[in-house]
């Protein structure tokens, strides 16, 4: 009779996750959006897994400052439906800029995590404001230069 394999374990790393600061004034939307989807995502981390959530926390600054480049001001249009029929709301990117800039870099970093529940578990840990102030100085964050 053959003897069994040793069952083996499975290991987990400890997750510790880091608080990051990052000012997107005068920086192009996309390359920041990639950048901060990874940072999110934990992809930075040595231990990362795709099957984790090991992200960090990303708070971002002057939101509202953020340069989209070429003429995607006028030509970019968000769109959102409201369900019922005939109800496809669009918006340029100019008009999301001065009602709710936030909205803009959110969405960026969205449309660029996993559509999963990892994703949105990553997503609630982006924190958008449009000033220098936020209320997160407690996490003591620390400063990083994407660009």
């Amino acid at each position: 009779m053959a003897r069994p394999l040793p069952v083996q374990k499975t290991s987990f790393p400890k997750v510790e996750r880091k608080w990051y600061l990052v000012d997107v004034a005068d920086k192009p939307l996309g390359r920041l959006a990639t950048r901060i989807s990874l940072l999110l995502q934990g992809k930075n981390e040595p231990t990362w897994s795709p099957h984790l959530d090991n992200g960090n926390f990303v708070i971002v600054i002057n939101a509202d400052k953020v340069k989209l480049t070429g003429k995607k001001l006028q030509q970019k249009v968000y769109y959102h439906h409201s369900g019922y029929p005939g109800g496809l709301k669009e918006r340029t990117a100019k008009q999301l800029m001065e009602k709710n800039p936030e909205k803009v870099v959110e969405l960026a970093v969205k449309r660029m995590l996993p559509k999963t529940t990892l994703g949105s578990h990553q997503f609630k840990r982006l924190k958008v404001y449009t000033g220098e102030n936020h209320p997160h100085e407690a996490q003591k964050p620390e400063k990083v230069e994407l660009l």
